[in-house]
């Protein structure tokens, strides 16, 4: 499995974890991306040391292929002196460097492949590291926002059906109780003056009564008394009624 396979592995179960799992995910989130930079750390670690490698393996390339072109020279010396033996100890020995540098060459091709892929890969993790903070900011505002949207629901839920709503509801009953005695009072004093005037009333229409009736008149809308008859009007009897009655109304 690749190094991007196994990154992007963990960061998936990352974030399932957020799911199936009641942890932080602000916190997971800043885990997975500190474990991000810690494997480009680790990456850059590598191309280095593989660059390092590579220039090692180009520096003794070098020098295999200059010491058997050297050991050339040499050979065409030899034989220019006339040296055969000497000149083919030389095309021997620059052989075996010849040998030498093929197999550097080989080593070098293979480092230069992987220096390549590392190098791509490193620019491919600080891609995901980059896109890896976008997304991390992204999803830490949206949990935000949620948390924040269920500690609100929560203590709407509180509200509705806690002590605080009973609170307001034992206030507003006696608001109206003091409403009510208010109103009471109210119509209590109302009543009590129109009492007070309804007897003034009165009492005038008693004056006016007892006014009429010492004079002999009727009072406007009573009915009149049927007349008496003549046989009637001077018996003793009423006379002595009538003195009766204006005592009566004298000393009232």
């Amino acid at each position: 499995m690749g190094l991007f396979d196994r990154i992007m592995r963990v960061i998936r179960a990352n974030i399932n974890s957020l799911v199936s799992r009641a942890e932080d995910p602000e916190k997971i989130l800043e885990q997975t991306v500190l474990d991000m930079q810690d494997d480009l750390i680790q990456l850059r670690q590598a191309v280095a040391q593989a660059i390092a490698t590579q220039k090692r393996t180009e520096r003794q390339y070098s020098q295999a292929m200059n010491t058997a072109d050297e050991w050339y020279r040499r050979a065409q010396l030899a034989l220019q002196k006339g040296d055969d033996t000497l000149a083919r100890e030389a095309l021997t020995r620059r052989k075996t460097y010849q040998e030498t540098a093929t197999a550097m060459k080989g080593q070098l091709d293979q480092q230069t492949v992987v220096v390549g892929q590392l190098k791509q890969n490193m620019v491919k993790l600080e891609s995901k590291i980059s896109e890896a903070k976008t997304k991390k900011d992204l999803y830490i505002a949206r949990a935000r926002s949620a948390k924040a949207s269920q500690q609100i629901n929560d203590m709407l839920g509180r509200v509705g059906t806690g002590s605080s709503m009973a609170a307001f509801e034992r206030m507003e009953e006696k608001v109206l109780q003091m409403e009510a005695q208010a109103e009471a009072v109210a119509e209590l004093g109302i009543d009590d003056l129109e009492k007070r005037f309804q007897a003034l009333g009165e009492a005038d229409e008693i004056d006016a009564e007892l006014a009429a009736m010492k004079s002999g008149q009727s009072l406007p809308g009573s009915p009149e008394a049927p007349p008496l008859p003549a046989s009637t009007l001077n018996t003793p009897e009423v006379d002595a009624e009538l003195e009766q009655l204006r005592q009566q109304i004298r000393e009232g």
